[in-house]
């Protein structure tokens, strides 16, 4: 069992003698070299989704680079940390959520390896993974951390954040607001890999009296980053090296 972090630079800061590994796949590039390391014993690889950097804007991340270099290395579970919006009062920022639906609502992304000749329907019906989700929600109540669980998790195009009518209109749909969960989980869902959504609330997007800005979604962000750690190392342990889940049977079952 192999573990991947897709997220910033707090899951890089996790790792012990760490190695640097260069991938080359047929989609292009992947967002950054991949670092591999132990967390608690646990093989765990790091991967930047924006760039070590933090200079790729969220259209542009080449989803598929990434996705397809995971399974190369053996990952077969992948946990992405992300900054969202919140979209419900109850929700407040500095919360940490884990979703179990989302709604896609991006526009010009490409969502899956299966273009052609050979065409593949996923069923997305529950797209994150519950063992994953049962391990981590243990792991936030143990460590008293604030938090969510379950919800649906809107996914849009960015790099912009939403008009107030956007805004309201999500609300209607979902719970938490954000711009990377897709197509990074359909393509997760293809090579059969458990995902899990860590996300930490960073706002109340913008149908909230004061609308979201960067300076404040990074001041949480980095007030947020050692409860993201702290439940990282207290989840990781955790995870079964056998999985319970049938996300592993994804493609078995979609005809493959």
């Amino acid at each position: 069992m192999t573990i991947c972090l897709i997220g910033g630079s707090v899951t890089g800061k996790l790792l012990e003698d760490a190695e640097i590994v260069k991938i080359s796949t047929p989609y292009g590039e992947m967002s950054s070299p991949l670092e591999l390391g132990k967390i608690a014993g646990k093989d765990v690889v790091v991967l930047y989704r924006h760039g070590k950097e933090h200079k790729i804007p969220p259209h542009k991340i080449n989803f598929r680079a990434n996705i397809f270099g995971l399974k190369e290395m053996g990952v077969d579970r992948v946990i992405g940390v992300s900054a969202v919006g919140s979209l419900q009062k109850d929700i407040e920022p500095g919360a940490i959520a884990l979703p179990d639906q989302f709604f896609d609502y991006t526009k010009g992304r490409t969502y899956t390896f299966y273009d052609g000749p050979q065409v593949v329907h996923m069923s997305m019906a529950d797209p994150f993974c519950t063992e994953l989700l049962e391990v981590f929600h243990r792991s936030l109540i143990d460590l008293r951390i604030k938090s969510k669980r379950g919800g649906t998790y809107v996914c849009i195009e960015g790099p912009r954040f939403s008009t107030r009518a956007e805004s309201k209109f999500f609300r209607g749909v979902g719970d938490i607001i954000g711009m990377t969960l897709v197509p990074e989980i359909n393509l997760a869902r293809e090579k059969d890999m458990c995902y899990l959504t860590l996300a930490t609330v960073t706002d109340y997007d913008v149908w909230a009296d004061v609308p979201v800005n960067s300076k404040e979604v990074i001041r949480v962000m980095k007030e947020n980053e050692e409860n993201i750690k702290n439940v990282l190392t207290n989840a990781i342990p955790r995870i079964p090296d056998r999985h319970a889940c049938s996300c592993g049977l994804q493609l078995k079952e979609a005809g493959l």
